[in-house]
C-alpha cells in the first residue's frame, strides 16, 4: 500500500461536523424523559416511518435530517452525494443524536408528512423507485424530489425548508390537519401549473442536473468513519502561527472539521463519516489555514489507500471471528509517508486502523486519523 500525493483547491463545500450527544436532563422530583435513542425508536415505530420514504425498503436505519424522512442504507449513499447543503444524513445507530435534533426531526411529520409536500405532483407516468430498484433509478428520484423540487407542492407550509435544518420549526395538530386539507385540494387544482413549473426548464439547468445525475450514479459498498485526532508540527501560515482545518474528500463527497484557531499541534478528535464509493478511491486529505480576508493556504496533503481496510471488513463480515486480532499491516518506508506501521485490527467486532502521516507538499507537519470500516449490513 503506498500513499499518492495530489494537489488540490480549497473549494470543496464545506461540511458541518458530526453533531456530539448532548447529556440527558433529569430531574429529580419528576420522572426522566426519555433519551434521543429511545425518541428515535418512538417516531420509527410510527406507520409512515416503517418504510423508506424514497424507495418503500422495510425498516429503515438511516434519516434525512434536512428533510425530516426515514430512509434505507441504498437511499442513503445518493442523499450523502447531494452533498450536506442538500440533505444532512445520519444513522440511528452510528451517530450520536442531540435532544434538539430529535425535536426536529419529529416537528417535521415524519415520513407521510413530508412525502405529502415532496410527492405532491409525481406524473402518473414516472414510476418511485421500490426497494430492489437500481442506483441509476434512485439517484433520478431523489435529486428530483429533493434537489430539483420537481414534485413539490409548495402550498404545504408545515415542513421546512431544507436550508433550515438545523433549527427547530413549530409544529402542531392543526397545522398537520390544514396541510392534509390542502394537500387534496392543490392536488385537483395545481396539477398543470405544477407540471409547467417542474419540467419547462432551460437548457443550461438540463444539463448542469444531467452532470449531476450521472455522478450521483454510484453503487455504495460501506460506510468508512474517519476520526481527525490530532496535527503535529504544522506549518506556519500566520506570522507565529496557523489556524488549521482538515478537508476530506472520498469520490464527489467532501466533509470538513471545525478551525482551531493560533495552534500547530490541534487536537481535534472530530469524528466524520462518508460513503464508500465502487469502485473503492483513495481517501483525500488536505489542511489548510483559515484566512478571513484572504484564499486560505495551503498546509500539506496526502492520500489514503482505504482498499485494503475495506477488504479486511468485508472479511470479517462474513466470518464468524468473535477475538480481537491483527487483520494486516501497511508497513512505513521511504516509498511513502507513514510515520510508523499502521495496524488493521479487529476489536470488538470493528474494523479499524491508526494511521500517522507525514504531510505532503509542505515544509513541515504530521497527521494522526483513525478509520473504521462500516458494512452496509450494518
Amino acid at each position: 500500500m503506498t500513499t499518492r500525493q495530489q494537489n488540490t483547491d480549497s473549494s470543496g463545500a464545506p461540511s458541518q461536523p458530526v453533531c456530539e450527544a448532548q447529556p440527558e436532563n433529569s430531574d429529580s422530583n419528576t420522572t426522566s424523559s426519555p433519551g434521543p435513542v429511545k425518541r428515535l425508536e418512538g417516531l420509527l415505530s410510527r406507520p409512515g416511518n416503517r418504510f423508506c420514504a424514497d424507495c418503500n425498503s422495510p425498516d429503515p436505519k438511516w434519516v434525512a435530517l434536512s428533510h425530516g424522512v426515514f430512509i434505507c442504507i441504498k437511499c442513503s449513499g445518493v442523499h450523502r452525494s447531494l452533498g450536506v447543503h442538500i440533505s444532512k444524513v445520519l444513522s440511528m445507530k452510528l451517530d450520536e443524536w442531540t435532544e434538539d435534533q430529535v425535536d426536529y426531526l419529529e416537528d417535521m411529520g415524519g415520513n407521510t408528512a413530508v412525502n405529502m409536500r415532496y410527492e405532491a405532483f409525481v406524473p402518473e407516468n414516472y414510476k418511485k423507485p421500490r426497494p430492489e430498484s437500481s442506483i441509476e433509478d434512485r439517484s433520478d428520484f431523489i435529486r428530483r424530489k429533493y434537489e430539483m423540487e420537481q414534485f413539490l407542492n409548495s402550498n404545504v407550509q408545515n415542513v421546512a425548508s431544507p436550508s433550515s435544518a438545523s433549527s427547530s420549526p413549530a409544529s402542531n395538530s392543526s397545522e398537520k390537519k390544514h396541510y392534509e386539507k390542502q394537500h387534496t385540494s392543490s392536488r385537483l387544482h395545481g396539477l398543470g401549473q405544477a407540471f409547467r413549473n417542474s419540467w419547462r426548464r432551460k437548457d443550461s439547468e438540463q444539463k448542469a442536473a444531467k452532470k449531476n445525475l450521472t455522478m450521483g450514479m454510484v453503487e455504495f459498498v460501506g460506510l468508512i468513519k474517519v476520526n481527525v485526532v490530532k496535527g503535529t508540527n504544522l506549518a506556519v501560515r500566520d506570522v507565529l502561527t496557523s489556524d488549521p482545518y482538515v478537508i476530506l474528500t472520498l469520490g464527489h463527497q467532501t466533509m470538513k472539521t471545525r478551525v482551531i484557531r493560533s495552534n500547530l499541534n490541534p487536537i481535534w478528535n472530530e469524528r466524520l463519516m462518508l460513503s464508500i464509493p465502487d469502485p473503492i478511491p483513495p481517501l483525500k486529505v488536505q489542511v489548510y489555514d483559515k484566512d478571513t480576508f484572504s484564499t486560505d493556504d495551503r498546509m500539506g496533503d496526502a492520500e489514503i489507500d482505504i482498499q485494503p481496510l475495506v477488504t479486511a471488513a468485508k472479511a470479517y463480515e462474513n466470518s464468524s471471528i468473535n477475538e480481537s486480532m491483527q487483520l494486516g499491516k501497511w508497513l512505513a518506508s521511504d516509498d511513502n509517508t507513514l510515520v510508523k506501521d499502521s495496524i488493521i485490527t479487529l476489536v470488538d467486532g470493528k474494523v479499524k486502523q491508526e494511521i500517522n502521516l507525514r504531510l505532503q507538499n509542505v515544509e513541515r507537519g504530521q497527521l494522526e486519523i483513525e478509520l473504521e470500516c462500516v458494512p452496509l449490513s450494518q
